[in-house]
């Protein structure tokens, strides 16, 4: 039997305390930041001052944009239906693009640097181009109205779609996909079997999102031609008519909302 008496407790004197960690690290990342806020303001000849004198103006034109006109809904609810068809039409096509151009990015499906680097380029190149800019020179191939409008939209959500989904396909269980592997799957099969049950909630998932990203930017195509919504903000802001460009924030604003509730319940469902 075991007489030995039991270490005793060290005084607290004795104790290694772990010491608190240095803040020197968060006071330099503040003043980076500091530093490039106000070199960026100096380059763009952006000051405090100007901000404070043009304070009034912004006042005005919100008084001016209240109260708005609510009788000028009649002449833009066909003008929203046609933008909420041009995102849903441009998601729907871009959607289906950018379903092969994720697989080809994706490096734990396509082994091939030769493929997959070239792809990501193109993906990279397709989503340096604002989607203004898509649907002007669309407007300049096919003139004015919602197709050059959802064209631009199809680039721009194939751009985005894809590039969420390939990030998301190189993130997936490799078990599954080296079981099929290993039992003599070719790479259909594991795409069929392996890949798309496991992403086939994000990929709806990011097609909604796109979707709601494309009715906010459908709204403004309007501005270089493409239809929508957005050729009343043109119309409506030229003539200085504020009022009805409220109107026109306020109608676009709702839909945004209730397409925002319905895809988060939906994306609820499928997560």
């Amino acid at each position: 039997m075991n007489t030995q008496p039991e270490p005793a407790n060290p005084p607290l004197s004795s104790v290694v305390r772990p010491k608190a960690p240095g803040k020197i690290k968060h006071y330099l990342t503040l003043a980076i930041i500091l530093l490039m806020i106000w070199g960026s303001a100096a380059q763009t000849d952006s000051t405090l001052k100007e901000l404070v004198q043009g304070f009034p103006n912004m006042l005005d034109l919100l008084r001016e944009m209240f109260p708005p006109k609510w009788s000028y809904l009649d002449n833009i609810a066909e003008a929203m239906l046609e933008t909420i068809r041009m995102a849903l039409i441009g998601t729907t096509v871009g959607a289906i693009l950018a379903v092969p151009v994720a697989l080809l990015c994706a490096a734990n499906l396509i082994r091939n640097r030769w493929i997959t680097y070239p792809a990501r380029f193109v993906l990279n190149l397709i989503r340096t181009v604002p989607d203004l800019l898509l649907a002007a020179l669309f407007v300049a191939v096919f003139g004015l109205g919602p197709l050059p409008g959802m064209f631009a939209l199809s680039v721009f959500s194939l751009g985005l779609i894809a590039k969420l989904t390939y990030e998301a396909l190189e993130a997936i269980e490799p078990g599954p996909l080296e079981a099929m592997t290993a039992a003599g799957a070719n790479l259909v099969q594991i795409i069929v079997y392996a890949v798309i049950p496991q992403i086939r909630a994000h990929f709806v998932s990011f097609t909604l999102y796109t979707f709601e990203i494309n009715v906010r930017a459908a709204a403004v195509l309007g501005l270089v031609g493409a239809g929508g919504i957005g050729h009343y903000y043109e119309v409506t802001l030229g003539f200085f008519e504020y009022d009805k460009t409220c109107m026109i924030i306020m109608f676009t604003l709702a839909v945004v909302l209730i397409i925002d509730y319905a895809s988060t319940k939906l994306r609820e469902k499928l997560l």
